[in-house]
């Protein structure tokens, strides 16, 4: 940069030179019209001049000197000035090498000097400026990650399948002389944060050997064929490694299933994966070349890269179940005190569908909310406290009137109180009516147990306690609010399901509606296609209402009922502003003994 600079304060240097220089060149002479200068030849006062081309110097009998310049000048011109007695002297063409310098040179120098402090700027900017189709993976050799399966916790089915993998990098011989192929590819898929970036690194770690990292949007660039130009080379420096792994997250950047593109097939993107097709099943599988690949978006792969061959084998690595939550909560926890009364059983047995990355952050959360409140010990309040951020989001100081604390007192009380007297529902752990998030105020069921499969009771009951609190609000307070917005939303999307993919309508029996992609050129998330007429809609439209009616009624049978108890309970709620499961519970039962 200092060299960049030097450059610039030269031009500035020459460009006052030549200002200075063209002062000096008009102070020397003055120039004057060609009708003047005829006016001093009559009048005698010329006493010689000088021929320079078109331009005549002229030396008055005063010796001062003027510059004439003429628009053509031959021999009748000549014979005119030296009728008046004028000595005439002609001097040879000459160069001003300082005007052809400034004029001709200096600009070619600036010019050349701008492009070269531009290209200095953009390689400070870009280390790898006009290497466009080299690789940007990153090796990993004596500074490869120092992760282990140790620190992939809740993963235990997972580490049994990429064990092989290892294995085979740390002795192929073993394999070889049974014949067997280890597989070329791996392609991990899941949900985001369950720790598939996590088991890449770990592999490379267990396995000690080189460790190429890419992302697969790396590949892909503005222009025509860099991403094809990288990833042969990356597969020619992997061989000179090998053997290696090749980790390539998130790969359905550049493994999208191809023909997604308006113009047809030659995209750069599709040149790009047609590149990697080749490479990855162009390579010897004895060389020890190891692709493994991250994405939570298998469904819309291209089949030519998931097939055998390529991703021989496919690792789901999918949300944890309790036990291994407890493992994931103990790697996190690690250099985090915790007081006595923290039990992380119990925290993993209240996250059910939290991935590791949620773990961690319940955790990071819980430390920065005890150091924020001058504690040397993490307690489980703070844990509480971090569940309910995760969950909800952070608590927001709106201003709400004693109106509306009514209304959503009310209106999560008539939540709670809808799971309390429903079968088949999850227990309350907590009612709030401080404000998180976008929500005013929030009602926390929480399962026994991790659960794989809904019975159809099970999806009717979880209906009816997202339509509690806008029961509640008409049988109670006799008006309706938009509070129950997101209420609706999530339960006319389960009626659907139930009615579309899960074929828990009478009417229509167990037959599957669910739209099938359209066309994918204008996006599988834009365009839909119809796989059923009007009349089914139709009836898929009444099975939707009839379920989500028939939940309204039984919920209605419930908040009627129990409309006092639910004021009392409400009138509490707003006082102590949170009620745990167990508070809630004794409201209703002194609220019987009394009655």
């Amino acid at each position: 940069m200092k060299s960049s600079r030097y450059i610039l304060i030269a031009l500035l240097a020459g460009l006052l030179i030549w200002n200075f220089y063209s002062l000096l060149q008009q102070t020397k002479s003055t120039v004057i019209s060609y009708s003047k200068f005829q006016e001093l030849l009559k009048e005698e006062k010329v006493d010689s001049l000088t021929i320079d081309g078109t331009v005549l110097k002229v030396v008055l009998k005063d010796k001062k000197i003027n510059q004439v310049h003429v628009p053509w000048l031959d021999a009748s011109v000549v014979e005119e000035i030296r009728s008046y007695g004028v000595e005439i002297t002609a001097s040879p063409p000459r160069v001003d090498w300082l005007s052809t310098f400034f004029f001709n040179v200096l600009p070619v120098i600036a010019i050349l000097a701008l492009v070269f402090i531009f290209i200095r700027q953009f390689q400070g900017a870009n280390s790898q400026a006009f290497t466009f189709g080299r690789s940007k993976a990153k090796l990993f050799m004596d500074n490869r990650p120092r992760v282990t399966f140790k620190d992939a916790a809740g993963v235990d089915e997972v580490k049994v399948e990429l064990q092989e993998v290892i294995e085979f990098l740390k002795d192929p011989r073993k394999f070889q002389a049974l014949g067997a192929k280890i597989p070329k590819g791996v392609l991990l898929i899941g949900p985001p944060g369950c720790g598939k970036t996590l088991l890449a690194r770990a592999i490379a770690g267990e396995a000690n050997v080189a460790f190429f990292s890419v992302s697969g949007s790396e590949f892909v660039e503005m222009f025509v064929g860099v991403g094809a130009s990288r990833v042969r080379d990356l597969f020619i420096q992997a061989k000179k490694y090998a053997p290696c792994i090749i980790f390539i997250d998130e790969i359905d950047a550049v493994g999208r299933q191809r023909g997604a593109g308006i113009g047809g097939g030659h995209d750069e993107r599709e040149q790009t994966l047609n590149q990697l097709l080749v490479e990855m099943d162009g390579f010897d599988p004895y060389i020890g070349v190891i692709v493994v690949a991250a994405t939570n978006r298998p469904d819309i792969l291209d089949p030519a890269l998931s097939r055998p061959g390529r991703f021989d084998r496919r690792v789901l690595v999918d949300l944890p179940g309790v036990k291994g939550r407890a493992e994931i909560l103990k790697v996190h926890s690690k250099g985090k005190p915790f007081a006595e009364d923290v039990n992380l059983e119990m925290v993993a047995k209240r996250t059910p569908g939290f991935t590791g990355a949620d773990l961690g952050n319940l955790l990071n959360e819980a430390a920065l909310l005890a150091a924020r409140r001058g504690k040397k010990l993490i307690n489980s309040s703070e844990l509480e406290e971090a569940i309910e951020r995760v969950i909800a989001g952070p608590q927001k100081s709106r201003v709400v009137s004693d109106r509306e604390k009514v209304i959503i007192s009310v209106h999560e009380v008539g939540h709670a109180m809808v799971l309390k007297y429903l079968p088949n529902s999850d227990p309350v752990h907590r009612i709030s009516v401080i404000s998180r998030g976008r929500s005013l105020g929030y009602t926390l069921p929480v399962p026994q147990e991790d659960r794989y499969l809904m019975s159809r009771n099970q999806l009717i009951s979880k209906i009816g306690g997202l339509l509690g609190g806008r029961v509640a609000e008409e049988e109670v307070l006799g008006e309706i609010t938009t509070g129950a917005e997101n209420d609706l939303e999530q339960a006319t999307e389960i009626a659907r399901r139930m009615v579309v993919e899960f074929g828990m309508s009478k009417k229509l029996g167990p037959i599957n509606y669910a739209e099938k992609d359209g066309m994918v050129f204008l996006g599988r998330d834009l365009v839909k296609e119809r796989v059923m007429s009007q009349e089914v809609a139709s009836t898929i439209d009444g099975e939707i209402r009839a379920i989500i009616d028939e939940c309204y009624q039984s919920v209605q049978k419930i908040i009627s009922e129990r409309k006092e108890l639910i004021v009392e309970i409400a009138q509490v709620l707003r006082e102590k502003e949170v009620l745990n499961g167990e508070e809630f519970d004794e409201l209703i039962n002194n609220y019987k003994v009394e009655n």
